[in-house]
């Protein structure tokens, strides 16, 4: 089993990036010199009104300055009270949480749809190996593209059509004619399901992380759980906990 610790964090630097959109280093003892490409944190609430944690996925890691990035989208009270906090407060976080990404060196698509962009961030650094980077937006409010660069091409879809291909990711693909022989994937269910399709259509292996809402983040509530192939050893039914065994699974593993 992956290890994981609770620590009580400090804010290093926080910044918005796009409507809605923050950007947050934590200085960590254990959690960053432990996570990798895929994984999730769930942040606790210092407002003891709200009991439960939030999860988010690890967008950066820099196991040399002890930190951890999160890239993440204000969806509700708690994210809120995170994007209005400052550098040098503290939050109690638990991590690395989840499976990560199985790393390879097949040719790759990395592809992200809105806030499953981030996770790509890590991935794209850890993947030795040829990789096309196809990130999906709804609007010309562009986050992460520079950084991503740094690490292969990078495509560009928009909903509205103000920058790159007209459309989604899957557009862009066409578009550009790009071929590759794995996906990694992270976005909202309906990119993921088209996703799963065009990997079984072009025999392509397939990772995709799926981003449910999420109450424990530990594997013990159940209420994260997805409709699996096989059957779970924990539960004896054909559901997959996204916490614990996910939140990445090879696409041919689960229901979309």
């Amino acid at each position: 089993m992956p290890e994981k610790f609770e620590e009580i964090v400090s804010i290093i630097s926080q910044e918005k990036i796009a409507e809605g959109i923050y950007d947050m280093w934590l200085g960590t003892e254990e959690i960053a010199a432990h996570a990798k490409a895929g994984q999730f944190v769930s942040v606790y609430c210092n407002d003891g009104t709200k009991l439960l944690p939030r999860p988010i996925s690890i967008c950066e890691v820099n196991k040399e300055e002890k930190a951890i990035r999160l890239v993440y989208r204000v969806a509700g009270g708690g994210t809120a009270e995170f994007s209005q906090m400052k550098a040098g407060e503290t939050l109690r976080v638990l991590g690395p949480l989840g499976n990560g990404f199985t790393l390879g060196e097949k040719s790759a698509f990395l592809i992200g749809g809105g806030i499953g962009i981030p996770p790509m961030l890590e991935l794209a650094k850890e993947l030795n190996c040829e990789k096309q980077i196809v990130v999906g937006y709804r609007n010309d409010e562009l986050f992460l593209v520079d950084e991503l660069k740094q690490y292969g091409e990078v495509i560009v879809a928009t909903e509205d059509g103000s920058v790159g291909t007209k459309g989604n990711v899957l557009d862009a693909i066409r578009e550009n004619g790009l071929k590759a022989d794995v996906i990694y994937a992270c976005g909202p269910t309906p990119m993921l399901r088209a996703l799963k399709q065009y990997a079984a259509e072009n025999d392509i292996e397939c990772w995709i992380s799926m981003e449910e809402r999420m109450a424990c983040g530990i594997g013990a509530c159940l209420a994260c759980v997805c409709k699996s192939k096989e059957k779970d050893h924990h539960t004896n039914v054909n559901n997959k906990r996204i916490c614990k065994e996910g939140p990445v699974f090879r696409a041919e593993e689960v229901e979309l």
